[in-house]
């Protein structure tokens, strides 16, 4: 019985060295790879990584590991043409099947889906918010995004009729839909402008717009859109998605 209990004495010790050994192993490499990460998209701040999984060691020794999470906070995404920038909050994708090299100097996930946040301010900038000329006398831009309910965009117009501006802005609710990594906002119907009549192509000139969003890390894409209290909330997913390297 003695001897019995001092085996299980050592097993539990070695065990918990085992725990320990492995959850620093972890720790260091959550860090290295958030720095190379880091590195790879040129982010302007460190990521957070967060390798799942137990144990660690037994994953690395195969050469891949289940389930790794990131989150990077303010990405800025390309918008399209090459030149401007549109930035994506709270960015947060799960990577599945990770597969690494041998050296640790590239990984690619099999899969990944996440999710991120467009702010309205911040999609505000597409639409076209200097007065443009819709009709004779008659000239508008959109002033304002926000939440209409039931996944819709409240965009917000402000009018001038022969010089004068209307004593309120007027809104329509919007649906929000990507199409090819591109967010696009169409009017559910037309706002009126001081019951001028016009023809409804110069109105969606100014109601309706578009954002292509392009170089997401490691060439994830956005899959699905929809309107939140604090900006369109986004979906992404990617197969082969290469993390590092």
């Amino acid at each position: 019985m003695r001897a019995l209990r001092i085996l299980l004495i050592v097993v539990v010790i070695l065990g918990g060295l085992f725990v320990i050994a492995d959850r620093v192993a972890v720790n260091f490499a959550e860090g290295e790879a958030a720095d190379r990460l880091k590195a790879t998209e040129n982010l302007s701040t460190t990521p957070d990584v967060s390798i799942k999984g137990f144990p660690f060691l037994t994953q690395v020794v195969g050469g891949s590991l289940d389930d790794i999470e990131v989150g990077i906070t303010n990405y800025e995404a390309a918008a399209g043409n090459g030149a401007e920038k549109i930035r994506i909050d709270d960015l947060r994708a799960d990577m599945r099947g990770v597969e690494f090299s041998g050296d640790y100097s590239s990984a690619t996930a099999t899969s990944a889906t996440g999710t991120a946040t467009i702010a309205y301010d911040e999609l505000l900038k597409t639409a076209k918010s200097e007065p443009t000329q819709v009709a004779p006398g008659v000239t508008a831009n959109v002033v304002g995004l926000s939440d209409g309910g039931n996944g819709k965009i409240k965009v917000t117009v402000e009018a001038t009729v022969l010089g004068t501006k209307l004593p309120e802005p007027v809104s329509v609710l919007s649906s929000v839909s990507v199409t090819d990594g591109t967010v696009r906002v169409k009017a559910d119907g037309l706002p009126e402008f001081g019951g001028v009549e016009i023809a409804e192509s110069r109105v969606r000139a100014i109601t309706d717009f578009q954002q292509k969003i392009d170089g997401l890390p490691g060439g994830i894409q956005l899959d699905k859109v929809q309107a939140a209290p604090d900006g369109v909330e986004i979906t992404v997913k990617g197969s082969n998605v290469r993390l590092a390297g």
